[in-house]
């Protein structure tokens, strides 16, 4: 029992750190955001999704929620922060359209959260029911994150290129989810195994396919680093995307 646990934290420690690199990927297209001071082609939408994301995960490791998730707590402040500054450097070099898109997300992802919190914790009053309604809807937007590079595998295949799958983001993808799924498993939590097998999934498919048609590829460096890095996405990960 103590082995295990000591195993469990120890993988969970290792998933925060791989998280942790996760969610810093994206630093190449915000830099190349503020040294052209535009935002360019580059859509906001996977860190307004990412954000509402941490805040479900992190409010599921509370101690009044699951009192025993403290590498699930841990990680998704700090994630969520992160996102926020990646929005807060979108929103200064953004067109005023783009603006007000970010304002209203966030008033409504705000309100949304709120709304759905405040009704888990006044009609479930046991830890056992609050885990299940949080797990589940931390489940379904986790997912969502996963299935973010479907668009992107399909242009893989239709390309015959991978110039627009970077290749570091698939492997920590796949990583993270590997990690956050043995975590699950050393001590049974359905809903984090769930969206982290599905992650495991996701990214060795893209691994495949990256492999399958990294020959194929045309190579023009420029054209293909500038790319890659406007489509980083912040996924999930760990808790953070559990």
């Amino acid at each position: 029992m103590v082995m295990a646990k000591a195993a469990r934290n120890t993988v969970g420690i290792l998933g925060n750190v791989i998280s942790f690199g996760l969610y810093l990927s994206p630093c190449p297209t915000f830099y190349k955001i503020i040294e052209n001071k535009s935002v360019g082609e580059f859509k906001v939408d996977p860190y307004l999704a990412t954000v509402l994301n941490c805040t479900f995960w992190l409010i599921y490791g509370l101690p009044f929620v699951h009192p025993d998730r403290i590498l699930v707590l841990t990680i998704n402040p700090i994630a969520l922060m992160i996102e926020l500054i990646y929005i807060s450097i979108f929103f200064y070099y953004a067109p005023n359209q783009e603006r007000k898109k970010v304002v209203y997300w966030l008033c409504g992802e705000v309100v949304f959260v709120a709304i759905v919190s405040l009704v888990f914790l006044l009609v479930f009053h046991d830890h056992k029911r609050r885990i299940i309604a949080f797990g589940i809807i931390c489940d379904v937007f986790n997912i969502i994150m996963y299935s973010s590079p479907l668009t992107i595998m399909k242009k893989v295949i239709c390309t015959k290129s991978v110039e627009y799958m970077p290749f570091y983001l698939s492997l920590a993808n796949f990583l993270n989810g590997c990690v956050w799924t043995a975590y699950a498993l050393i001590k049974l939590d359905i809903f984090i195994l769930i969206s982290n097998g599905l992650g495991v999934l996701s990214g060795a498919v893209q691994l495949i396919l990256y492999g399958c048609y990294f020959k194929s590829t045309l190579r023009d460096e420029k054209v293909v680093d500038v790319k890659a890095s406007q489509l980083q996405l912040s996924v999930s990960d760990g808790p953070a995307t559990v």
